[in-house]
């Protein structure tokens, strides 16, 4: 039996209450007992099912990863949301997203800011996601296939940028495409002690990085 969209519905609500159940959990180490309003509201408004294989549609609003093919997952919707969370958007921030997969991230991204671009390494997988997100009307995501660690550099400098698999350590090109005032949000580290990262540029060009929870990313695949 197919699951309708008003199960669905129901289905994105409970998520959120799992998600603020999470947050208060490990409040201790992420410094904040609540994420911010538009980002709950985001995921609360984006399906999330319409960005996962048809045969996983049912498990779409569970708070953990999905296989979406190619060897790659969908991330947990509370990592989502913090990572978003950590990112403090702006709208009118343009904003590079490291790993696209089926495009679920970039389209929280695009409803919080005014423009995102988006590389992933596996030209299915980017394909894929162009037909979801323009399916949706997100028309302010640009698409591309590649390696992401080195960053793009036609839009440069960024004002935010997130990284959705883990490098060991943090790319060189994408902290120079860090606009000064900016924030970057990257799991790095080693498959069995990755840590999300965030990263701050001061306005002199000065980096701050700041260890926030362990987690377990896919590694960032580079090109060499």
């Amino acid at each position: 039996m197919s699951t309708s969209e008003a199960q669905f519905a129901v289905a994105r609500r409970e998520m959120l209450e799992i998600i603020a159940l999470h947050v208060q959990a490990v409040s201790a180490h992420i410094g904040k007992s609540a994420l911010a309003e538009p980002v709950m509201a985001a995921l609360g408004s984006i399906p999330r099912h319409e960005f996962v294989p048809e045969p996983l549609r049912q498990f779409a609003y569970l708070d953990q990863p999905l296989p979406i093919g190619s060897g790659k997952t969908i991330a947990q919707p509370f990592i989502v949301a913090l990572m978003t969370d950590l990112l403090d958007l702006q709208t009118d921030d343009q904003v590079l997203e490291v790993g696209t997969g089926l495009g679920y991230q970039a389209a929280i991204l695009a409803r919080l800011a005014e423009q995102v671009y988006s590389i992933e390494i596996i030209e299915e997988l980017s394909r894929d996601a162009e037909y979801r997100l323009g399916k949706l009307d997100f028309g302010n995501v640009e698409l591309r296939i590649g390696d992401g660690s080195s960053g793009w550099s036609e839009h440069a400098p960024f004002d935010k940028i997130i990284v959705t698999a883990a490098p060991e350590l943090i790319p060189i090109g994408l902290l120079q495409q860090l606009r000064p005032g900016g924030r970057m949000v990257i799991p790095a580290g080693l498959a069995d002690a990755q840590q999300l990262m965030l990263v701050e540029k001061d306005q002199y060009g000065s980096l701050h990085t700041q260890e926030i929870l362990a987690v377990r990313f896919s590694p960032l695949v580079l090109v060499h």
